[in-house]
């Protein structure tokens, strides 16, 4: 059995009055983004009355067709005479009322969130949609930049139904994260933010997003955290590294809604869900929040995101190679850029580094992981080993050129 990742929302738009549609067909990948698995569907009208809306089959459970999108805002996005944004950072502590305190709680994370879910609608040159999260009160919203990748319009529709236009911030294709503004002042209802570092394998996650234009609101799936760290594979570009894993369902097409917590705060972006030639095979995967936030950041700021530039290609260090040279593991130095910080620091090709300021590196995805805590103008250490000989490196990290 193939497994793909699907990523995305989008495709060209058709009416449909069928109520299902097949499975996909099989695929020599093994992951692929959302909505390469479910087509994007025509912009949901103003009237929802005589609408039909497509169903999917997947290992022969029939499920709504969910996509998510992202939400904009036009006109200028500073304004000195506005009142400072307000970013909820952590859960409030409030003594809950006796008929709150008897609320299931998924429940009560579902009402205190779902408000803050969006639904985004794309159109252009493809039309799709997505979901995002609003993070600041002002409307800036979270999403998976593969979902407003080519948007020439954007309209985000709140949880109450009410339709705003929105203006992208930035998109940084490494992470997949993506900024959009809300067009209107607000104040919008927020989602409190968490952070990815405490999560342990086993405990509750919930996950909210926009389905596919079905009225009601957001859709609330439960689960666990089933893995972190993982290396996710994607169809046009680099690996998404440092994922969060989660069998909380997300429906093909579910980018940009929330990964959260058993305290109700956002833990992750949902960005990609594992499937096979006969449907979903129950993983989702979700951008930290944490990774997520500080993209969000420059993308405010800038416009463009800024990572640090080491200057190297590498490879991970095979396990019987490390074995023999008594470590872990490491990332082998397969080729040094010209006038990085690499090579002004002196590192080789067939170097292994195997520590980051006195944090061992097991792999070549751990010492990219690692870099994405630090700035342009950082200075790190580098355990190296050349050969039978094991030495300290010290060098200071540059912007990438890319992002200058």
């Amino acid at each position: 059995m193939s497994a793909v990742v699907e990523q995305g929302a989008g495709g060209d738009e058709e009416r449909e009055a069928a109520a299902f549609r097949d499975p996909p067909l099989p695929d020599d990948r093994l992951w692929r983004h959302p909505t390469e698995v479910a087509p994007a569907p025509s912009p949901p009208r103003r009237a929802a009355r005589g609408a039909t809306w497509g169903v999917a089959v997947l290992s022969g459970l029939v499920g709504s067709v969910l996509t998510f999108g992202l939400v904009a805002a036009s006109g200028a996005l500073d304004r000195d005479d506005a009142d400072p944004a307000v970013i909820r950072e952590a859960v409030p502590v409030s003594t809950p009322s006796d008929g709150d305190a008897a609320l299931e709680p998924v429940v009560r994370i579902a009402e205190d969130v779902s408000p803050a879910i969006v639904r985004i609608e794309v159109s252009g040159d493809r039309n799709g949609t997505g979901s995002g999260v609003v993070f600041r009160d002002d409307g800036y919203l979270l999403t998976n930049a593969h979902v407003v990748e080519d948007a020439q319009r954007i309209t985000v529709v709140l949880a109450d139904g009410r339709e705003h236009g929105g203006t992208l911030v930035g998109t940084d294709p490494l992470t997949d994260v993506a900024v959009v503004k809300i067009d209107d002042e607000g104040p919008f209802t927020v989602a409190v933010l968490g952070s990815a570092a405490p999560l342990r394998v086993g405990q509750a996650a919930v996950a909210i997003g926009s389905p596919l234009g079905l009225i009601g609101g957001s859709s609330v799936t439960t689960g666990v955290i089933s893995a972190l760290g993982r290396s996710v594979p994607t169809p046009t570009g680099p690996p998404l590294l440092d994922m969060i894993q989660t069998d909380a369902a997300i429906a093909p097409g579910s980018s940009g809604g929330a990964l959260l917590d058993g305290a109700g705060s956002v833990v992750g972006i949902t960005t990609a869900i594992a499937v096979s030639d006969t449907g979903v095979e129950g993983l989702g995967f979700a951008t930290p929040i944490d990774i997520a936030r500080s993209v969000a950041d420059d993308l405010i700021v800038s416009g463009k995101a800024v990572h640090v530039w080491l200057g190297i290609e590498g490879r991970d260090l095979d396990a019987t190679s490390a074995a023999a040279r008594g470590v872990d593991g490491g990332a082998v130095v397969v080729d040094v850029v010209d006038d990085s910080p690499a090579a002004t620091a002196g590192l080789a090709t067939d170097d292994v580094i195997v520590a980051i300021s006195g944090t061992p590196v097991r792999s070549m995805s751990a010492l990219v992981i690692a870099l994405r805590d630090r700035r342009p103008g950082d200075r790190i250490d580098l355990e190296v080993l050349r050969q039978d000989d094991r030495s300290t490196v010290d060098l200071e990290l540059a912007t990438r050129p890319s992002d200058s």
